[in-house]
């Protein structure tokens, strides 16, 4: 096994440390904003913003610099037996804007979003070479999409989490919490219903204009987000209000909430859209939810802090990143029980899933790394040194490359070779 945890690459056979092979230089942005405080879900409070007042203007509409390019890769090899090599690291300038990405998700046709919560209120897009499309603000007025009950004026989110319809036409983001008129209370990591937090929305991406068109009201703080492969529901973790926003794609509206427990994060789907699984990350729970009687059941004793969590492509196994122990969980996703674990770095976070489901690739917050696991025997076969805190990744099944993002305002592209 190799690992790099500064960027040189130390290799273990059998447990003897055979020594450091070489090294890349760190890339450090001027004025890049580092966030390192004790939270519930990221290692991130948010900063006092109550009562923070937008100038009621329009935003600028995006300024698409290129075109979206796609690239043309051969078949890929099986990814269990390739490893990553870094391409590219993409940090901010004048086209971007800062950069402050919470979590980074690729369509697999071509764009990929980074989202930057309250730190930059936008969301970047690139294409799936690393050039800049557009950055789209989070301001909007409420009024415009039907939303009644606020003053007047523009507010802005804070996108969290995103993710694609099964069309790839529309994105769906999730806003920490709303700013501006009508707000006063904005959440935190730390929190309970009772804390009396303000609700917050989901606003739909046009992926071909990387416009906000449709906003939708849901619960408070919410976090993850997943479509449906059927098209059907916007599913949405709400981590103040414990629960689950239920939404009609095509009515764009919220239609069941559904109670699941002390922070919500992680949402994986079956692929016959019948079952949703979400991560109590408060808990040591899987919490199963059937998309069509809404029932609510539970995978107990998965382990600590169960905070993002992935499905095969043939359904049959969960892959769970469990924030306290430091390790990955392997589940049979019809019954729950923990087929294997692995140790990866300190705080793994997010992960996604190889399109073969033969690899894991997962970020570890607090000793800033990337993993590759190998899901068939659940070894860790990688871990390379990532920008400081990495807290979002994505894998691009067009390119077969994996974006890894960062706190530190930094986004790695690796290959695999």
């Amino acid at each position: 096994m190799c690992r790099s945890p500064t960027r040189g690459i130390v290799c273990v056979v059998e447990g003897r440390r055979l020594g450091v092979l070489g090294a890349t230089s760190v890339l450090v942005v001027a004025g890049a904003i580092v966030f390192d405080t004790a939270g519930g879900d990221d290692g991130t409070e948010v900063p006092g913003r109550a009562g923070t007042t937008v100038a009621n203007t329009e935003p600028a509409a995006p300024a698409t610099t290129v075109e979206p390019t796609t690239s043309t890769v051969p078949p890929r090899p099986p990814s269990a037996g390739l490893r990553l090599v870094e391409r590219q690291t993409i940090v901010a300038d004048e086209r971007t804007g800062p950069l402050s990405p919470k979590s980074i998700v690729a369509s697999g046709t071509g764009v990929v979003y980074g989202q930057n919560m309250i730190y930059s209120h936008s969301v970047t897009a690139w294409d799936a070479d690393g050039n800049h499309l557009a950055t789209i603000p989070d301001d909007v007025d409420l009024a415009a999409f039907g939303i009644t009950g606020h003053p007047p004026g523009r507010v802005q989110g804070g996108p969290v989490e995103l993710a694609f319809s099964p069309d790839r036409t529309k994105a769906y983001t999730s806003n920490y919490s709303m700013y501006g008129p009508g707000f006063s209370r904005p959440g935190g990591d730390q929190c309970s219903p009772s804390s009396g937090f303000d609700t917050s929305f989901v606003y739909r991406i046009d992926v071909a204009t990387h416009a906000i068109d449709q906003v939708i009201p849901v619960g408070s703080v919410p976090k993850y987000v997943a479509t449906t492969p059927d098209g059907r529901y916007v599913l949405v973790t709400n981590w103040c209000t414990y629960d689950l926003s239920v939404v009609d794609a095509a009515a764009g509206r919220e239609v069941r909430r559904l109670p699941i427990g002390r922070y919500p994060r992680g949402i994986a789907v079956s692929p016959d859209s019948r079952t949703a699984y979400v991560a109590v990350m408060g808990g040591t729970e899987i919490v199963t939810v059937d998309l069509g009687s809404f029932a609510v059941g539970r995978f107990e004793g998965v382990g600590g802090g169960p905070r993002h969590v992935v499905i095969s492509p043939d359904g049959a196994a969960l892959y769970v990143t469990l924030n306290r122990d430091g390790r990955i969980a392997k589940l049979d996703a019809a019954t729950g029980e923990v087929l294997a674990t692995v140790a990866t770095g300190s705080a793994p976070r997010s992960m996604d899933i190889a399109a073969d489901g033969q690899s894991l690739y997962v970020v570890n917050y607090e000793s800033s790394t990337l993993s590759k696991v190998t899901t068939a025997d659940m070894v860790e076969v990688q871990e390379l040194a990532t920008g400081r805190h990495p807290i979002g990744i994505t894998y691009d099944p067009m390119t077969g490359r994996v974006w890894v993002a960062c706190y530190s305002g930094e986004i790695a592209i690796f290959d695999e070779a």
